[in-house]
């Protein structure tokens, strides 16, 4: 299968085509950036620019839209928004107009409000499922939620079937300790709903979202199957949210994101860990 994939020389794009590549895809990388030892070709384009877009999103079997400003921190967030929402436009306009079969979509559990919300977020039970209300406040979440309504808009006209992934924070055993590390110390790692997931476990994930013989527009939450915390999730639960409800028990370690769905839906099962990463050693 030729398959697109935008923002492939980024974290999260990277790892999605070289799991396809192994799967026996025919990669495409689109990005604004050439990728680093990338093993599938590669176009430069602003897909913001739909021109652009259309000369490159042709000629294809599926196309996986990654490519986006992964953050709300650092950068303007009127440019986050506007960035983030046309490029996601443009793609999907694109493959509608080139008449491919299978969009994927690169969403965000951001859609329910976590972890940049301005006004406090409490969930309204644990563990997150896909029943969890949509609250996004800031734009990266905002503009996550509105390219998943884009997506389904072409869906609903008949252009192809389509899956959305919302994911929280993606990391690799070379990331995770000098990124999650310090934040799990802070009373802030309670915004992430402690949640993270590996890469690898990522692009098996859009793998399988490709893979997905189903109709219409299915959106699936994936997640690492454990918290990035040292400490059991329920006594965490007890002790950050006293008054949230749980729908089920949570044994050990267990994430409060619920994958059932995307395991029922796409045979999506994650198999990594950080509890299984080397950490680094310290200098000095």
């Amino acid at each position: 299968m030729r398959t697109i994939v935008t923002g492939a020389s980024g974290l999260l794009g990277r790892h999605v085509a070289e799991a396809l590549l192994a799967a026996g895809h025919d990669v495409l990388g689109i990005d604004t950036v050439a990728p680093l030892g990338g093993a599938w070709p590669h176009a430069t384009a602003d897909l913001a620019d739909l021109g652009s877009t259309l000369q490159l999103v042709r000629d294809c079997d599926a196309v996986v839209h990654v490519a986006a400003i992964p953050r709300p921190t650092g950068r303007a967030g009127g440019e986050v928004f506007r960035t983030n929402v046309a490029t996601a436009y443009n793609v999907v306009e694109a493959a509608a107009m080139a008449g491919i079969k299978r969009f994927v979509y690169a969403s965000s559990f951001s859609v329910f409000g976590y972890p940049f919300f301005e006004k406090t977020v409490v969930p309204p039970y644990l563990p997150v499922d896909m029943n969890h209300p949509v609250g996004a406040q800031d734009p990266y979440g905002l503009s996550k939620w509105l390219g998943e309504e884009i997506v389904d808009a072409a869906v609903r006209r008949g252009a192809f079937s389509a899956v959305s992934i919302r994911m929280p924070w993606i990391q690799t055993p070379q990331t995770f300790f000098a990124g999650v590390g310090p934040r799990r110390a802070t009373a802030d790692s309670a915004r992430d709903l402690w949640a993270y997931l590996d890469a690898r476990d990522a692009g098996q994930g859009f793998l399988r979202a490709l893979e997905w013989r189903g109709e219409g527009h299915l959106r699936v939450l994936l997640s690492a199957a454990d918290t990035f915390m040292e400490e059991e999730t329920e006594a965490l639960m007890r002790r950050v949210y006293p008054g949230v409800a749980l729908s089920r028990p949570i044994a050990g370690f267990g994430s409060v994101l619920d994958t059932a769905h995307a395991r029922e839906t796409i045979g999506f099962a994650p198999e990594h860990s950080w509890r299984a990463y080397q950490k680094p050693e310290t200098e000095g």
